[in-house]
C-alpha cells in the first residue's frame, strides 16, 4: 500500500511512521522544509519526502497523485492563541483540494472527543477540520481522542512536569473534569487497523481506554505508577488565565498551547460507546499501566511485529534496533559531537567498544572511580563488575556500573544503562556519524530525573558533567592503543 502521512514529524507521526514501515507499505512523508527531515535510517527505499506548507494552495505539478490512504495529522494548536482556528480552516482546505486530485481512497483523521454541549475553540475548530475533510469526495474516517498517554504527548507532559516537580500541587477547579484517556500504542493500532476498510468511511469514531478519570485522579495515578507521594488541593480562586500562567511556569509548555489546553480541560471528554475496539481487536491499556510504559528504559516507537518486552530476549536484533532510542522528554542531556581526525572511524570505535574496566574512562578516572566508591556506600554495585572481555562487548553485557543495550557494529552505536543508585534514569550513548564526507563521534548523556530530588541532583553534579563528558568525548577521538586488535561485536 502508498500511503501519504501529514505531520510526520509530530507526536503521532513520528510513532506511526516506523509501524507503517515495518508492515510493507510505501510512505510519502509530507514536511514544510525536506532538507530538515531524516528518513529513517535502512528504510530510505520506502520513503518519498513532499515538500508541502498546506496553509497554501498545493502545487500539483511537484506533487506526488498515487497514493491509497492519506493520514491527516495537522493542528495548529500551539501556534497562536485567537488565530489557530483560521490556520486549521486553511490547510483542511487546501488538503481536500489537493488529495481530490489524487488517487487517494481515504483520508484518516485523528482529531479530539467533541461530544459536550459546549465546546472549547480548540475542539470547535478539530470539529470544524472534521467537517471540512468529510466535505469532499475522498471518504474520511475520523477518531476522536482524548489525552493521549505517551513520552512527548503535549498532555502528557504536563502531566509530567506537574506531578515531577511539584511534591504539594495547588490546582484549579478544573482538576474535576472528566477525561478518558488512551495509551499512544492503542492510537496507533486504531490509526492501522481503519486502513481501507470500506465499513469505516464516513464514519467516526470515539477511542478511549475504559478508565474514566479526572485530572486530579490522573495526576494522583500518574504519582502512584511513578512510586511518588503527592498531595494535591484544589482551589476556586484561579481563573483561566492564572492557570495557563501556572501551566506555562511550572511545565515546560508554551504560553500559547498552555492557553488552548486550558480552555479545553474545562469540558468534559467522555467518549460515545461503540464497537470498533472490539473490531479491530483492541483491547486498550489501562491509564496506570500506559503511564508505566510511557517510562520504558529504551523507546521503541511501537513497532507491532518488532515490539519485544526485553531488548535482550529480542530475536530480531536487525529490525529491532532502528528503533530503539533513548528517551527524550522530561530528560536532560549532555551531547558532545568531536570531529575524527586523529584516528580512523573503525579506530576510534574500537576505542568506544573498550571503554571501562582496566581501560577506564579515557578521561578524570579517578572521578568515575569516586563515583564507584560513593555508588558501594549506598548499597549500589560500584565499579567491581569491570567488564566481561577488554574489547570484546555484546548486548546485555554489564559494564562496570552500566549494562550493555545495544552493541551495534555495522551501525556503530554503543548505548548502555545506568545501573548505579541515581534519583532517576541515565543512558550513555556513542555513535559513529558521518556528513559531508567528514567523520564524527557523538556522544550523549541522558538524565531522567526521579521527582524533584532528580533535579537537584542533576545541577549539582552539572559542572563535574561539563568537565568530565566533553573531554572524554575528545580523549575517545584521540586515543590509540599500541598493538590493539580488532574489536568483534556481536
Amino acid at each position: 500500500m502508498r500511503i501519504l502521512l501529514t505531520g510526520a514529524t509530530g507526536y503521532i507521526g513520528r510513532r506511526l511512521l516506523p509501524v507503517l514501515l515495518e508492515d510493507g507499505h510505501e510512505v510519502i512523508c509530507c514536511a514544510r522544509n525536506a532538507t530538515t527531515f531524516d528518513v529513517p535510517e535502512g528504510w530510505e527505499e520506502q520513503v518519498d519526502v513532499f515538500q508541502v506548507d498546506f496553509l497554501k494552495p498545493v502545487d500539483m505539478q511537484e506533487a506526488p497523485r498515487e497514493f491509497d490512504v492519506a493520514f491527516y495529522l495537522i493542528h495548529s494548536l500551539s501556534a497562536a492563541i485567537d488565530d489557530f482556528k483560521s490556520l486549521e480552516e486553511q490547510a483542511a482546505t487546501h488538503f481536500n483540494a489537493f488529495v481530490e486530485q489524487t488517487t487517494c481512497q481515504q483520508i484518516i483523521y485523528l482529531t479530539g472527543i467533541v461530544n459536550s454541549e459546549e465546546l472549547s475553540s480548540h475542539l470547535e475548530s478539530r470539529l470544524r477540520v472534521e467537517q471540512i475533510l468529510d466535505s469532499g469526495k475522498v471518504p474520511l474516517t475520523a477518531l476522536r481522542a482524548g489525552i493521549i498517554i505517551g513520552s512527548g504527548s503535549a498532555s502528557f507532559e504536563i502531566i509530567r512536569d506537574l506531578v515531577e516537580k511539584l511534591p504539594v500541587m495547588i490546582a484549579p477547579r478544573w482538576v474535576s473534569t472528566r477525561c478518558q484517556p488512551i495509551a499512544i500504542r492503542d492510537v496507533i493500532k486504531f490509526l492501522t487497523g481503519v486502513m481501507l476498510k470500506e465499513r469505516y468511511y464516513g464514519k467516526n469514531f470515539d477511542i478511549g481506554a475504559e478508565d474514566i478519570l479526572t485530572y486530579k485522579e490522573m495526576l494522583l495515578g500518574y504519582a502512584r505508577a511513578r512510586g511518588l507521594k503527592r498531595s494535591l488541593y484544589v482551589v476556586p480562586v484561579m481563573t483561566p488565565r492564572l492557570s495557563s500562567y501556572w501551566l506555562y511556569f511550572v511545565t515546560s509548555t508554551t504560553y500559547e498551547l498552555a492557553v488552548n489546553l486550558v480552555n479545553s480541560m474545562k469540558i468534559d471528554v467522555i467518549c460515545r460507546p461503540n464497537n470498533l475496539a472490539e473490531e479491530l481487536g483492541i483491547d486498550p491499556i489501562p491509564y496506570e499501566q500506559a503511564v508505566a510504559l510511557a517510562f520504558d528504559k529504551i523507546q521503541q516507537n511501537m513497532v507491532v511485529s518488532s515490539w519485544k518486552d526485553s531488548l535482550v530476549s529480542s530475536s530480531d536484533k536487525a529490525s529491532l534496533n532502528r528503533y530503539i532510542e533513548v528517551p527524550e522528554y522530561g530528560c536532560f542531556v549532555d551531547e558532545q559531537k568531536v570531529a575524527i581526525t586523529h584516528n580512523t572511524p573503525d579506530q576510534v570505535w574500537q576505542n568506544v567498544v573498550s571503554i571501562g574496566g582496566e581501560r577506564g574512562w579515557y578521561y578524570a578516572n579517578w572521578l568515575w572511580k569516586l563515583r564507584g566508591y560513593l555508588d558501594k556506600l549506598v548499597g549500589g554495585i560500584g565499579l567491581r563488575r569491570g567488564r566481561t572481555h577488554p574489547n570484546r562487548i555484546h548486548d546485555g553485557d554489564a559494564l562496570d556500573f552500566w549494562r550493555v543495550l545495544i552493541a551495534d557494529e555495522d551501525k556503530q552505536r554503543l548505548l548502555l544503562y545506568a545501573e548505579m543508585k541515581l534519583p532517576g534514569e541515565a543512558w550513555l550513548e556513542f555513535r559513529i556519524q558521518h556528513k559531508d564526507g567528514q567523520a564524527y563521534l557523538r556522544q550523549k548523556a541522558t538524565f531522567r530525573p526521579f521527582g524533584l530530588f532528580g533535579r537537584l541532583y542533576w545541577g549539582a553534579v552539572l559542572p563535574f558533567h561539563y568537565f568530565v563528558f566533553g573531554n572524554m568525548a575528545k580523549h575517545i577521538v584521540r586515543f590509540q592503543a599500541k598493538g590493539q586488535p580488532k574489536v568483534k561485536v556481536s
